[in-house]
């Protein structure tokens, strides 16, 4: 199939996997860091970055051949991304859809940038987010990671 430049980006459809769309502008290689998708994978992978979004402004975009993800997987992905749509498709069709939701209670996937917090000590304490106004609190110091953080930096 041939697009003219005008139609836009044009990437190929998967037969298997999972697409991961309307990702926040500049959040779609944290995306992959997030998954554990790292340099020499066997994963076959799309990434479109800051691509026109159909509801105006900007998106990027992450293809995943072969792969559908898990809970654990969407609930990081909802933290940088809360406005992610998840795509699984199974022979080349859209077997489910479904928007990601930001968790309440996150643990064991945050990392306390507090380095006294009892999780970054020998303690074997997990590290136990929650969601607050200004972004997430830490369970144990408080400590706030606000939405102007990067919260891509503590997963």
């Amino acid at each position: 199939m041939k697009r003219s430049s005008d139609e836009g980006i044009v990437i190929s459809p998967i037969k298997n996997g999972t697409v991961i769309d309307h990702i926040t502008p500049g959040e779609g290689l944290t995306v992959i860091r997030i998954l554990g998708i790292q340099d020499g994978t066997n994963v076959t992978f799309t990434v479109a970055t800051n691509v026109v979004s159909s509801r105006g402004g900007r998106k990027d975009m992450v293809k995943i051949e072969n792969r559908e993800l898990v809970k654990s997987e969407v609930d990081k992905l909802a933290l940088i991304a809360p406005d992610a749509k998840i795509s699984i498709i199974r022979d080349s069709k859209v077997v489910e859809k479904k928007s990601v939701e930001v968790p309440t209670d996150i643990t064991g996937v945050i990392k306390c940038p507090n380095p006294n917090c009892i999780t970054n000590t020998r303690e074997p304490a997990e590290s136990r987010f929650t969601f607050h106004s200004r972004g997430f609190r830490c369970c144990y110091c408080d400590t706030v990671i606000s939405r102007e953080m990067d919260i891509g930096d503590y997963i």
